[in-house]
């Protein structure tokens, strides 16, 4: 019998988002023990299949390494859970000294997750984790290039996570996913919000399902060796950086900024470390494969190795090359090299001093309006200071690899696999996300102060005073003309800095 596939995935949707519901009616009721007794089970449960997932990972997707994917899995398994350890997301969270304002964490809702393609299973894990720690039900739209590995995990924390007392439906998902199924699942009204990380191709749908948005954004982000820096050490971070799960991670760098003090001395040392650096005819024919004609990149050229990148472009580089460098002058719309790169390659900008650095970066930050990340390489606490002050970007990084200091592994950022963008204007957070962004903060004030206490004095001296007879009704009450009096002086008093 023919059935239509997103009519299928659209039902399943709606019937996922109904039970989901009526899983996050059961969880309200749960403690924070009980929720983070959940967490630690289903994260023993994940790492003990940790290489076999990895390795599925790589088999489904066809692109980066499943030992990067393997060190990802663990970062969650271990470094995330560590970080949800002693947090407090759901029920009463903290009060002021005084007693008098009571701050309750409440869970949002349904969440509808959406994963990307370059590290499905270790972003599972971390949103399904971050869900159970919040109190939230959660649904997941796998995506289409890795529905094997993605269900596997998430089948396995479904188990630890219901043999732990957790409501069945907590977690689920849309394991026929079309595009018309997971825009049915984001938009449905069960669901109390969305997080998409890495698939930009679903942004404006994510967006128009008029729901809290938490976006894992895309970058172009820059790395600015400064001449004070130690070079071999930065070179090496950018390397290591750019070169993990070939390039895939969200917050690695995309260019390379060098001060033109030290730009010979840069560059012998990335050629020592396993750079080529491409004439402009091989930096031509690798971006005539990395996208198509319409700007938008190949699929095909995620996640794969230098060499076997040259080789697709028709050149050839020495056997242990780890990393292509395009050199360029502008940042243009025209130029390829402008763009994120998901593979192991970087741009290659050569400026007279820090202060042109410092303007080269914020070009490329706001090009395509995404201010993820920047990461500078300098011991001039100066420096430092005016990057900081200056860069339009969520996150700035200092002297450590981009792809694990933005993930917090080599930082005290809080470890995430979804990093906010700071300019793009998508999502309602720029942070690393933790449990804490989602769940709402309800805030309890006790009254501390009598309505006398606070209009007496306030009413104007020259204002005639409201007839006796106006004043009160016959029962004694105050009249409403007394009330709207009593509630103007109220008003007047709050909002006179002398008063206050």
């Amino acid at each position: 019998m023919f059935a239509d596939r997103d009519l299928l995935s659209m039902q399943c949707a709606r019937i996922l988002a109904e039970n989901a519901a009526e899983a996050q009616k059961r969880l309200a009721a749960f403690s924070q023990e009980q929720l983070d007794a959940a967490v630690e089970r289903a994260a023993d449960a994940v790492i003990a299949r940790g290489r076999e997932l990895a390795v599925m990972s790589w088999e489904d997707t066809d692109c980066g390494r499943w030992e990067d994917k393997l060190a990802e899995l663990r970062f969650v398994c271990r470094c995330v859970r560590g970080a949800l350890r002693g947090m407090r997301c759901v029920g009463p969270l903290r009060c002021d000294e005084a007693g008098n304002v009571l701050e309750i964490g409440v869970p949002r809702g349904v969440i509808a997750a959406v994963c990307p393609s370059t590290s499905p299973v270790a972003t599972a894990v971390y949103k399904a984790l971050l869900a159970i720690k919040s109190g939230n039900a959660i649904i997941f739209s796998l995506h289409p290039r890795a529905i094997r590995c993605m269900s596997r995990a998430l089948d396995l924390i479904i188990t630890a996570a219901t043999a732990a007392g957790l409501p069945e439906s907590t977690i689920s998902y849309l394991d026929a996913p079309t595009r018309e199924g997971t825009n049915e699942l984001m938009r449905h009204p069960a669901v109390g919000l969305v997080m998409l990380t890495g698939v930009q191709g679903m942004l404006r749908d994510a967006e128009s399902a008029a729901k809290p948005l938490i976006c894992g954004a895309a970058g172009n982000g820059p790395a600015f060796i400064e001449r004070t820096a130690d070079v071999r050490q930065a070179v090496k971070d950018i390397v290591f950086s750019k070169t993990f799960d070939c390039g895939m991670a969200p917050s690695a760098e995309q260019c390379v900024v060098v001060d033109g003090v030290i730009a010979d001395e840069v560059r012998q040392v990335f050629r020592q470390e396993g750079a080529w650096f491409m004439s402009e005819k091989e930096a031509r024919a690798l971006a005539g494969i990395l996208f198509r004609t319409d700007g938008r990149p190949r699929r095909d050229m995620v996640g794969i190795e230098a060499c076997q990148l040259a080789l697709r472009a028709g050149f050839e580089v020495p056997a242990d090359t780890r990393l292509l460098i395009a050199e360029r002058q502008y940042v243009s719309d025209t130029d390829a090299y402008f763009k994120e790169m998901l593979c192991p390659v970087l741009a290659w900008y050569v400026e007279d001093d820090w202060m042109h650095a410092c303007e080269k970066c914020i070009e490329l930050l706001l090009f395509n309006r995404t201010g993820h990340t920047l990461v500078i390489h300098s011991r001039d606490a100066e420096v430092i200071r005016q990057f900081a002050l200056k860069k339009p970007v969520a996150r700035l990084l200092v002297n450590t690899p981009a792809c694990l200091g933005g993930m917090g592994a080599t930082t005290d950022l809080f470890p995430a696999m979804t990093l906010g963008s700071g300019v793009a204007g998508h999502g309602m957070t720029s942070d690393n996300v933790s449990p804490m962004n989602l769940v709402y903060i309800r805030r309890v004030g006790y009254g501390t102060h009598s309505a006398d206490s606070l209009f007496h004095g306030a009413e104007d001296t020259s204002s005639a005073a409201p007839a006796a007879s106006n004043a009160a009704g016959t029962d004694g009450s105050a009249s409403p003309e007394r009330l709207g009096s009593v509630l103007r002086a109220v008003i007047r008093a709050l909002s006179d800095p002398e008063q206050n």
